[in-house]
Order: C-alpha cells, then structure tokens, then sequence
C-alpha cells in the first residue's frame, strides 16, 4: 500500500510503499476513502521539518532539554545516534479520514466488514491507503453523511471540545479570534448552541466565509470593526467567552481577548498560539483561562486510546470517540455544514505536489482533501485478511540447528520490532559487521518496518509474523517488541527452530517463564539469548579479570539511579507491561550474578512507603551479596550505575561505564572513556553471531538467563510477602 511520509531531518515528502498494517485484537482496518488535510496543524509539521537544525531546535525546546539530559546518562555518541535515527526517518502525516472496514480485529463488535467509519488519530488515522484504527479512535457513519463530509470528523472533534470548555449558554456571545479550519468550525457549532458570535481574522474571504456559516460580524482583528461588532452586541459590556483558535507567533490574540472579554469571561486557548498574558488585563477582569485539549478526555491516555478501556459516562460524558460521534451526527443532520470549507480535493497520488503548493501560497485553503482510489477488487466482495502478528502461541514443526554453517555464507537475521532500542543499539552493530545478512524486519506498524528497511538495508520488510517463522533461510530471529509479547513470541520462533535473541525481560509471569521453557523441552531447541548486554562491557570484563580469582565471599554494591519516566511513557503501563524494574532490573541481577560467578539463591526486597525506589538483596551459594538499589528520587546529572565488588582485600569500582578501577596489592585504573559508554551490545551481538555462524554455545548459558529472569520476577513477590524467596533450580 501506498503512505505520505516525510523525512523530519531533511524535510522531503513522499508517497512511500509500505506493507499493509496488521489487524491487531481491539480494532479494525480501514480502507481510506477520504483523509483531510489540516492546513493549519500539518503544515506547521511540514514547515517545521524545513528548517534547519538550529530553528528545529530552537521550535522544540522541550525536546532540546530531553537530548541534554540524554547526553549526561548514555554519552553523546550514543545520544547522537538516537537522536540522528529519530530525525533522520520516515514520519507520518495526516489524523482525520473516512474509510470502509476492511478487517475487523478479536474483540470488536460494533462494526463490520463493509461499514463506512471516521476515524481519528495522528497514529491510526493517517494519510494511507489502509489504516488499523483501534476501537475507541473510529464511530460509524450515519446513512446519507457523505465520505468526504465524514472525513472532518477529527477536526470537528477538536472544535466541539473548545467549545465544550467554554460553557457557552443560551444568549451568550462569544469571540473567535482565528478562522482557519477550527475556527470555522468553532463559529457554526456556537451558532448551533444559540450563541451570537464574533470572528476576528485578518483575511478577508475567510471573515465572509464564517459570516455565511453563522457569524454576527466578522473583521480584522487589528480594525475597529470587530470592537464595534462586539460593544453592539454585549452593550459594551463584553464578551461571554472568546475562543483563541489562530496559531503563529503573536501575542495580538490574547491582548485582543483581554480587551473584548467581559469581567470574568472566559478564554479557551484551541490552538497553538503565543500566550504572554498581560497580568494587568488578566487580573483586573479575573480572567478564566482554559486550555482543550486536542478531541476531548481520553486523548494520550494509552489504556483508552489503545487497550479500548471507555470512562463511565457517568464520570466523563464526553470523551474523544463521544465527541467523534456527536460531531459526524451534527453533519448528519446538517447542523454543521463542512462543505463550504473544503477548497480544493486532490487524488492522493497527487499528494507530494499539493503539499508542495499549500507550503508556497499557491494552494490557499481553508481545508484540503485526498481522494483515494477504490480498491482493485470488487468492493462488494469478502475482503481478504491482511498480513499480521498473531501473538499467541502456534505449534511448529521444529527444524534442527545445524552444527556449522559454510564459512563464507552469511548468516541470515530477521528483526521482529524495529522501534528506538533496536534501531539505536543493535541495527546500527548489525548493519556493519561482516558476514551478517538482514533479511526481514517485521512490525505491526507499516511506517517503522518501511524506516528499518531504508536505514539498515533489510532486504524485506512486512508485517506477516509468518513471512520470518516460516522462511527456512532464516538463521536467527530477534525479538525486539513491547515486553508482554516476548515470551509468547520467543516460543513460536524457538518452535519454528530458530535461534531467538530477545530483548529483556524474557517473561514477566512464572507461568510466561515456565512456558518458555516448556517450548524448550517440547521443541529440542535451546538456543536462546537474552539482551543482558553489561557482563560483555569491555571495561567490566578487563575489571573483572584484573581484580583475578576470589577464594572468599564477596560483597557487591550497585547503585542505578533510574530516574523518573517521562508521563506517557509505556514503560508506566505496569498492567500489560509488568513494573519497571521486572522490564529492566534483569540488566542488574545478571551483572552481579556474572561478577559474583554464580546464581543467586534467594532474593529479599523491600520499598520505601509512598516512593518506587527499591532496595533488593541477593544471596549467592558461597555466601556472597549483592545489594542493588534501583532508585527513581536521585539527582538526573548523578551518574546512572555505579558498582562496588569487595572481596579477598580488594575492591572493584565501576563508574557508568566510563572509567573503572581495582585496589588491591597494586592499583589500576582504566583510562576514562574518551567517547561513549559502552555498555556492551557490539561484543555481544558479536558473540551471538559467532555462535549463530558455527553452531556453538550460546553466549550465556540458558540456565543463568533463567535464574536471572527467576529472580527479577521474586522481586515483586518478596515485596508483596515482605520476606526473602527462596530461588530454586529451575533446568
């Protein structure tokens, strides 16, 4: 299928060929019939992505404050690369369409196949052929509503939130300032809830056009018109509510709201404009300032936008898919009338040149829209399923490793999942290295396996699970995926018979645990690894073998200081993708079990009351210790990992992987990191590959990959008893 995408680091637009999205349980695909351009949001995205680094940096200073603290944790080189790989890659454009389900996903039963919905979203209701849209983003068109009419629905939303926000009442009259898309849409939905209104704007034809939808008056902000239009109308007393809908970098609509707004009116800030309140003016009128945000509540809460979880209508009456619906039943019953606003429609393979002509001027309109073509097959038949990830288990027949491979044959490697860490920590390794082919990168999403593919050179990218498990000249499969489908998908590519590099955590239940390891035994196959990347550190390993051979005990000290999560971030989604630290605290548990040469034999952990930080003690069978506090309260410029190993009257110190030491008879300190932290993902998908290429023994032994995942799950249990846990053997 075909996508607009554009390249945010050098600014260029394309209609890119990319593999149709799967159909994943809790929501549906979506041919698009039509997809609406906002002239206002995307093409400041368009704009932005123009510009050179310095203006991106200086547009986004919030995300200028995120690379910096990045540079002081992982280092710049690291940073750079994170930073150039997220610039450097296919973004998608496009939040509002009308299409026709063309799958309906497990657990959707409100549509079907052949039903006209309106979708919305800047993740799933892009400008693409076909799109998977999750069930609380889509509602379904009335009869009579025409596609193009339906396609506003997103839009629409973003209006009838303000709205909502501001309150209006029967009489009432209130000010636009901005009439643009949203504006325009903002005048009509007023006009409908009986409220006379204003529209301030400078162009003249969208001031006519907002007067034929309803307006009172309609002027250029800077002229005497609009006051007049407003003392005429409230007595001089001022409007009731006025809508902040204009965009730019003037400060001119929010003193103008402060001049026109009656005592204790209301200001509801739509869309992304300068906001330099003049306190005075603010003050003296006790001003209530309001924001909306963006289709109404729901919007960036991933549990309802992704998992389908609604609010009660009792506590929240409207929420993103309510408004969808009440908008798209406005049109359909022609309270709001969207088809004056539509300037121009182009045909989607037109796409690149109609962006083009809207950036320079020539294209001047209040909305445009994409036209797609109907589909080749006859519209009215079945349609046919989509490729996808299915994540449950599927029994296969197992083929044999074999004990060598050809000397001169490369080995073949499929990613599944190609999102930040594996584009930024491991393909950028793989990519490089001799004798390694990149065969297939597989996602649930047709942009990021369409972004691996041009950056790393893989010779396919797709969405279809089955194109990896099923391929025999496939060596190897990574597992690179959100941490509740590791388990699931490492036993279906252990019983395809590949050997499975997957990403930390390997499980988050026992029970995930223990059916990993039934698929070993079932299938023959052990050959797995997990990305416990610190143990192959080159300055950890030359400590390690510096301090020599212990004859006693030993006590270890780690020290993470994790920091706090960014909100949004999915790691907080603790109820599908476990806590924290059973995402990442195998890292620390593996390190130590490494260190200390053996795996630990119970686990005792325990958390300060109101906090995340947890102190966690690991017992080892010669009576050696590790104590790791993972802390989230410590300052963000302190180091992340510190490390302390005494024993036999000696003392290895690590500081973040940037210079390391040993005390004993004779000291030794490493020279400090010029460059970056390596924290050991070269050496050790170099080790993979190794064993990959001659059929050798995996880099860890499975036994310590299952204690280690053992004893990061005891955690959670140890917290919840408030005792130590014992470890047993679990191979």
């Amino acid at each position: 299928m075909k996508q607009v995408v554009q390249n945010y680091k050098s600014g260029e637009l394309s209609v890119l060929e990319v593999p149709v999205p799967g159909c994943k349980p809790g929501g549906v695909l979506v041919r698009t019939v039509y997809s609406l351009i906002s002239t206002g949001t995307e093409m400041m995205k368009v704009s932005e992505a123009g510009m050179s680094m310095v203006g991106k940096a200086r547009s986004r200073p919030d995300q200028v404050a995120k690379v910096m603290q990045s540079v002081a944790t992982n280092g710049l080189p690291a940073t750079y690369r994170k930073v150039m790989g997220k610039l450097d890659s296919y973004t998608p454009l496009g939040y509002s369409l009308c299409g026709v389900v063309e799958q309906v996903g497990a657990g959707v039963d409100d549509v079907k196949v052949g039903d006209l919905v309106a979708c919305a979203g800047n993740e799933h209701a892009l400008h693409a052929e076909i799109n998977w849209v999750p069930k609380n983003l889509y509602t379904p068109v009335p009869d009579g509503l025409a596609p193009q009419h339906a396609s506003f629905g997103t839009v629409g939303s973003i209006a009838l939130q303000g709205v909502r926000q501001g309150e209006p009442q029967l009489g009432e009259v209130a000010l636009v300032i901005g009439l643009g898309l949203i504006g325009q849409l903002v005048v009509q939905l007023l006009t409908a809830a009986g409220v006379r209104v204003v529209g301030a704007d400078p162009d003249p034809s969208r001031c006519e056009l907002a007067e034929r939808l309803g307006a009172a008056a309609c002027g250029d902000p800077g002229s005497a018109a609009v006051e007049n239009a407003v003392a005429e109308l409230t007595d001089g007393h001022g409007v009731d509510q006025v809508y902040l809908a204009a965009g730019g970098g003037s400060n001119q609509p929010v003193e103008l709201a402060a001049h026109l707004a009656r005592d204790r009116g209301r200001v509801i800030d739509i869309g992304k404009c300068r906001l330099d309140l003049p306190w005075n003016a603010y003050y003296e009128k006790e001003l209530d300032v309001r924001f909306s945000r963006s289709y109404g509540p729901g919007r960036y809460d991933p549990a309802y936008e992704l998992e389908g979880r609604d609010y009660p209508i009792g506590y929240v009456r409207w929420t993103e898919r309510r408004n969808l619906a009440c908008f798209i039943d406005l049109m359909a019953r022609g309270r709001v009338d969207v088809d004056p606003l539509i300037s121009h429609v182009a045909d989607f393979e037109d796409a690149v040149e109609t962006y083009r002509r809207l950036k320079d001027g020539e294209l001047k309109a209040v909305t445009a829209l994409f036209r797609y073509a109907p589909a080749e097959s006859d519209s009215q038949a079945p349609a046919q399923e989509a490729p996808k990830i299915e994540i449950h288990a599927v029994k296969r027949q197992a083929a044999q490793a074999t004990s060598a491979r050809p000397a001169k044959s490369p080995v073949r490697l499929a990613f599944i999942g190609a999102g930040n860490y594996a584009s930024s920590m491991l393909l950028p390794h793989l990519a490089q290295r001799e004798g390694v082919a990149l065969s297939t990168v597989v996602t649930t999403t047709a942009l990021s396996a369409a972004n691996a593919q041009r950056k790393f050179g893989f010779a396919q990218a797709t969405t279809d699970l089955d194109a990896v498990l099923g391929d025999s000249s496939i060596d190897a499969v990574f597992v690179v995926t959100r941490h509740s489908s590791h388990a699931s998908l490492t036993r279906q590519a252990l019983l395809a018979g590949k050997t499975v590099f997957v990403e930390k955590p390997l499980a988050l239940t026992g029970d995930e645990l223990a059916s990993v390891l039934a698929t070993v035994e079932e299938s023959g196959n052990d050959r797995l690894q997990v990305g416990f990347n610190r143990r192959f550190a080159p300055l950890l390993r030359e400590a390690k073998t510096r301090l020599g051979a212990r004859t006693g005990p030993a006590s270890l000290r780690y020290l993470v200081n994790a920091g706090r999560l960014q909100h949004g971030s999915w790691y907080l989604q603790q109820g599908t993708e476990g806590s924290r630290f059973e995402g990442e605290g195998g890292h620390f548990i593996d390190t130590a079990s490494w260190l200390l040469g053996a795996d630990p034999v119970s686990v005792y952990a325990v958390a300060p009351s109101g906090n995340e930080d947890l102190q966690i003690v690991l017992t080892y069978p010669d009576g050696s210790t590790a104590t790791i506090s993972y802390v989230t309260s410590g300052a963000p410029a302190f180091p992340k990992e510190t490390l302390d190993l005494l024993a036999d009257g000696k003392v290895l110190k690590l500081d973040d992987f940037v210079r390391a030491s040993v005390y004993g008879r004779k000291r030794w300190v490493s020279s400090r990191l010029p460059k970056a932290r390596d924290k050991g993902q070269s050496n050790e998908l170099a080790s993979f590959v190794k064993a990959v290429r001659t059929g050798g023994p995996m880099p860890v032994p499975l036994e310590s990959l299952v204690a280690t995942t053992a004893a990061t799950l005891a955690v959670q249990a140890s917290l919840a008893a408030g005792a130590p846990v014992a470890l047993a053997r679990s191979l």
